[in-house]
């Protein structure tokens, strides 16, 4: 199988204090990385800001995509741009920026080195309804992976008709290829009674 394919149960996070609040490392790769050391290509994790008003910390050579699961958020990048996000909407920035933040909110971060490409993209299921979601490939990069968090309720996800998972809230999906020209299939089912939200993360580098 051209993927290798892991699953990251929201127990085996782990998740720690910051100046605004709570992170948590959903994951990061490679998985030796450190991120204190910033030594990471790319990370994922899901924050809590507490504060009312915070500043975040400062990672210099890091791009940041930012988005809002749950609250309203204003960001003001110093010198830069400033962003009024709700749920699913995001932000791109720099972390060598000085970006402060007001309100509170529960948040989803993708950090990238400088030779990593990435997108989030916020995807809604139906109640009891099946959708398909492809990631896109960059023909320059050699290796790709797409993450698919699971923000609430309960997703089955069946890769290439073939392999199933069950993601409940707080787990990860990870499909990682070192061949670009690989494709991806997979289809999202949604068996319960209320909407579910997937966070779809797509990577190149």
């Amino acid at each position: 199988m051209p993927y290798s394919i892991e699953v990251v149960r929201s127990t085996e996070q782990y998740t720690t204090n910051w100046s605004g609040g709570t992170t948590t490392q959903i994951a990061i790769y490679p998985r030796q990385a450190d991120y204190g050391q910033r030594t990471f290509i790319w990370r994922l994790s899901s924050a809590k800001v507490e504060l009312e008003h915070s500043t975040f910390t400062s990672l210099p050579g890091i791009s940041r995509i930012l988005m809002v699961l749950d609250g309203q958020i204003r960001l003001v990048h110093v010198g830069h741009h400033h962003a009024e996000l709700k749920s699913f909407e995001q932000d791109s920035f720099s972390g060598d920026w000085c970006t402060q933040s007001f309100g509170k909110v529960r948040d989803f971060n993708l950090m990238m080195a400088s030779n990593c490409k990435g997108r989030l993209t916020a995807l809604t299921v139906e109640a009891k309804v099946s959708i398909q979601s492809f990631g896109d490939i960059y023909s320059e990069r050699h290796q790709h992976a797409s993450v698919f968090y699971c923000v609430d309720s309960n997703i089955q996800c069946v890769f290439n008709e073939k392999y199933i998972y069950k993601l409940q809230a707080g787990d990860a999906l990870i499909l990682h290829s070192e061949q670009s020209s690989d494709k991806l299939n997979l289809k999202l089912s949604n068996g319960q009674s209320e909407l579910a939200h997937v966070i779809q993360v797509d990577l190149q580098y």
